[in-house]
Parts: structure tokens; sequence; C-alpha cells
């Protein structure tokens, strides 16, 4: 186990921000507390280039967006996905992500998920380079999602989500910061999604979908005058499926993102806004106009093969400006499905020319869905 020795103010400025992603080479990236909601949790998706918005619904769909999940072909299920994070430079960080949905009837679908990072163990230190003993921080999320089909082709989704944050383990931290705490919250995810059936047309399915995610309450890991926003995240995308023929299919996927929080001024500083001023505003706060608001959207674009529903293939691609993070990262994947089971792989590459700590960043995920018996009723859709 590799330990790391970590100025405790020095954690908690780092953690709401872009600790976890690439070497960032501008002074106005956007910053977030528990940033952690963000990374991609399943293998299938990290495979897409983080591109699922619209995306057929799985076990993990609900991560992407809550409003999809009642589109799914099976009765119950669940998945286990497994990351060791930033495993090029230490061995001891990993994510773990538990989900489960079961599909009430032809219209509505109730699912949860469990999100917990650990972070290692890491040897704090004060100012002056004092022991202050070592801790193993750790993030967690807990969500339940409920997803409604109004029409054969629109679908709503809405989630719930418990946060828990816990980064020093409450050291008594006598600096400028004030005392350490865990930092807790509550936030909600909204999602929608409008299919498009085109048997007729050269594409088999057409789908739309956005959603807001991490919508909540600001989080403080030492008192109130230290609150910071969570991720909140735009999400808005399409996919398209076109079936060569009876055993081949491909889909092609897009995806946009936006954090909606305030961008930092012009000498990196962030404004002090209350959480809603501060989402309504991050379309318009960036000092360099709207040609900066634009470097704060990212691209996932993607492509999955499909063999007879049995073996699939992935490659995707994720975009992000130079000037706010700069992410930028080929991912491939593979996945199999027999019976009710099924296994994916992805394995990041960057492409910006940088040493990267997100390089080699390989996920797993194990899946069990169990197909549901159609019955026929009455339905408000039909």
């Amino acid at each position: 186990m590799k330990i790391r020795f970590v100025p405790l103010s020095l954690l908690l400025l780092l953690t709401t921000g872009t600790v976890f992603s690439q070497t960032v080479t501008g002074s106005n990236v956007i910053t977030s507390a528990a940033p952690f909601l963000t990374i991609s949790p399943d293998a299938r998706h990290a495979g897409l280039g983080d591109a699922g918005v619209a995306s057929s619904p799985d076990a993990n769909g609900a991560y992407w967006n809550p409003a999809k999940m009642v589109f799914i072909d099976k009765e119950y299920g669940g998945s286990f996905s497994y990351t060791p994070w930033l495993a090029k430079i230490v061995n001891d960080m990993d994510i773990f992500y538990l989900s489960g949905f079961y599909k009430l009837d032809r219209e509505q679908v109730i699912s949860a998920s469990f999100k917990y990072f650990d972070m290692g163990k890491i040897f704090f230190t004060d100012q002056g380079g004092g022991s202050l003993g070592d801790y193993n921080p750790r993030d967690a999320s807990f969500d339940v999602t409920y997803s409604r089909m109004l029409s054969p082709q629109l679908s709503l989704g809405l989630t719930g989500r418990y946060i828990y944050s816990n980064l020093t383990g409450q050291f008594n931290n006598n600096n400028a910061l004030g005392e350490s705490k865990p930092g807790q919250t509550v936030a909600v995810d909204f999602g929608v999604l409008y299919k498009v059936p085109l048997k007729s047309a050269s594409l088999s399915d057409l789908s739309f979908g956005a959603s807001i995610s991490n919508l909540g309450g600001k989080i403080s890991y030492s008192d109130d005058r230290n609150r910071s926003f969570l991720p909140t995240n735009l999400r808005i995308g399409g996919a398209a499926t076109k079936e060569l023929d009876p055993y081949n299919k491909i889909t092609f996927l897009l995806d946009f993102n936006k954090l909606m929080i305030p961008s930092p001024d012009a000498n990196g500083n962030f404004q002090n806004k209350s959480m809603l001023s501060g989402v309504f505003g991050s379309f318009s706060d960036a000092p360099g106009g709207f040609e900066e608001e634009m470097q704060e959207i990212t691209k996932s674009m993607a492509i999955e093969y499909w063999y007879n529903a049995v073996f699939a293939g992935r490659l995707g691609y994720f975009h992000e400006s130079a000037q706010k993070g700069n992410r930028q990262y080929l991912t491939f994947g593979l996945g199999f499905r027999k019976n009710n089971f099924g296994i994916d792989m992805a394995y990041l590459v960057p492409t910006n020319g940088r040493e990267s700590a997100l390089a080699e960043t390989i996920r797993f995920s194990v899946i069990l869905q169990v197909p549901e018996i159609i019955a026929v009723d009455n339905s408000v859709t039909d």
C-alpha cells in the first residue's frame, strides 16, 4: 500500500476542484466539491467515451439519464462495477458501483445505486510539516430513481441522491479553514428521453435525451463560511441505431456536457453565489464571454457494435478544452451477453500529448438482467 503525505488544508482545497482530472493548463478551470460524482461508474459507457444520455438502457442507465430506464426490456436486474482509480500513479484508490432496477409495469421502473470512492491511505501534516496522523478518505453516494413513460416515445425520470464525503476524519485543523468535518448534502437528477422508431428508414431507432444531475445544496468540509458547489451537470445528446441485418447492429452516440456552476473570474477566483444563482448564471458568467462559455462544453462521441446481441465492441472519444481541464482521450470497450449474464470492460488512452494520471484507466462491470414476461394489459400510453 502506498502512503501519501498531504497537508490537511491542501486536501480540503484540492478536492473541491479538478484534483482527479488531468493536468490543468488553463487559469479558468471550473471546479466543484465531490468530483467523484462525475466519474463514469460503469465499463460500458466508459468505453463509449462517457457518452450515454440517449444510449440503450441497462442496469447502470439511471446514472446517465433516469428517464431511459423505463424503456429497458428486462423485468429486473443489477450490476457491479469496479475501477482502480489513477492506477498509474497510486495503487490503493478504487471506485465501486452497485446498481439495480425493478420494472413495476410497462410504464414504471424504480432503480437504486450506491457509489463508493476509496482514496487510499493518506498521512496528514499541518502547514509546518508536523504529523496529524493518517486516515483513509472516502466518498459515497446513494441514489433512488423513478422513471415514468408518458407515451410510447417519451419518458421522464427523477433521482434523489444522498452524498457523503469524508476527506479528513474530523481532524482538528487550527487554520483559516477551521475544524474539518465530513461533508453531507442531498441532490436530485432530472431526465427526459424521446425515442423515434424508424423501421422503414435507413436508421432503425433514433433517441434524444437530456438530463441535469447533482442539482442540490452546497457542501462544506469545515463551516458554513466555506461551502462549495456540487458538480451540477447538464447533459444533452442523441443516439442513432442501425440494424444492418438480423445479426449485426451499430449505434452512433454524441453527448454534450456543461457544468452548471460559476466560472472563476479573470483572476481565477470564485464568486460567492447561492446555489440557484450559480446554476442559472453559469451560462453567461465566463470572463471571456461567449467564446469561453463554449470552451466549457465537453464532447463525447462513440460507436457501439453488437454481433448477435452477444458480443460488443466500443470506441469513444472525449474532448475538453485545454483552457478548462485538458482531458482528451480515446476509450475502447468490449462486452459480452449470454442468457441473463453480461460482462463489460473499458480502457482509456490519453490523446492530449501530455503525461496524464488517467492513462491506462481500466474498468470492469458484471451485469445480471432477467427478461420480463410481457403481459397484455391496458396502458395510458396506448
